[in-house]
C-alpha cells in the first residue's frame, strides 16, 4: 500500500472518486472491489467506506461526476451551425464512452433498474433537451412542446444505440454520430417553420 497522504476530507472525497473512475473504466461493475479502491488510493476500508459506505454509493458519485463534467462539455455555440453543435456534443459523450465503455455499461445494463443511476441519467439528458430546445427557431410555445417531446425520445435512442454500439461495433464512429445526426434533424423538420439545418446532408 501506497504512503497515506493527509488530505482534507474534500481532497480526499476527489481523490477516492478519481481511483474509482478509473477502476469501473478499467473493469466491469461486478469485478471493482471496494478493497481494490482502498489499496490504489493509499487508506483503509474504514475509511473508503467513511466516504462512500458501499460500491454502489461510489459508482453512482463516479457517474453523477461524470455527467456533470459532459454537460460541462458540451457546448452549444449559437455561433456554429445547428449540425456542428450536435456533432460537438455527441463527440463528447462519445469520447467518454468509448474510454469508460464498462461504466457505462455498468449504468444502462448491470444497474438499468436502479432508481439513483437513472435518476443522474435522466438529470443530464433533461439538461441537454433543454439546451437544445434553447438553440432551436421554434415559433411558439406549441412547437416548443412538441419538439421538446421528440428531443426526448431522441436522446433516449441515442443513448440506448451507443449503449449497443459498446456492445458490438456495427458500424464506424463516425457513421454512429452522423445516424444521430440525422435522426433527429429528420424528427424535428416537420415541426419547423424553417430548416433549422440547411447544410445536412452534407
Amino acid at each position: 500500500m501506497p504512503p497515506r497522504q493527509r488530505l482534507s476530507p474534500a481532497e480526499r472525497r476527489a481523490q477516492l472518486l478519481s481511483v474509482g473512475a478509473r477502476l469501473f473504466a478499467a473493469r466491469p461493475y461486478e469485478e471493482v472491489l471496494m478493497e481494490d479502491v482502498a489499496a490504489q488510493a493509499g487508506v483503509s476500508r474504514a475509511l473508503l467506506y467513511r466516504h462512500f459506505p458501499g460500491k454502489h454509493d461510489l459508482f453512482a458519485a463516479v457517474y453523477k461526476q461524470a455527467a456533470d463534467q459532459l454537460l460541462a462539455g458540451t457546448r452549444l455555440d449559437p455561433a456554429d451551425t445547428l449540425v456542428d453543435q450536435l456533432a460537438q456534443g455527441l463527440d463528447t459523450h462519445l469520447d467518454y464512452f468509448t474510454a469508460n465503455r464498462n461504466a457505462v455499461l455498468a449504468a444502462n445494463r448491470v444497474l438499468a433498474g436502479d432508481p439513483v443511476i437513472q435518476t443522474i441519467m435522466t438529470d443530464e439528458l433533461d439538461a441537454l433537451r433543454a439546451r437544445l430546445l434553447g438553440v432551436l427557431p421554434l415559433a411558439d410555445e406549441h412547437a416548443r412542446e412538441a419538439v421538446s417531446g421528440v428531443l426526448k425520445s431522441w436522446l433516449v435512442f441515442v443513448r440506448v444505440l451507443c449503449v449497443d454500439w459498446l456492445t458490438e461495433e456495427t458500424c464506424s464512429r463516425t457513421e454512429l454520430r452522423d445516424v444521430c445526426i440525422g435522426a433527429v434533424l429528420g424528427a424535428i423538420r416537420p415541426l419547423l417553420a424553417t430548416d433549422p439545418a440547411p447544410d445536412w446532408p452534407r
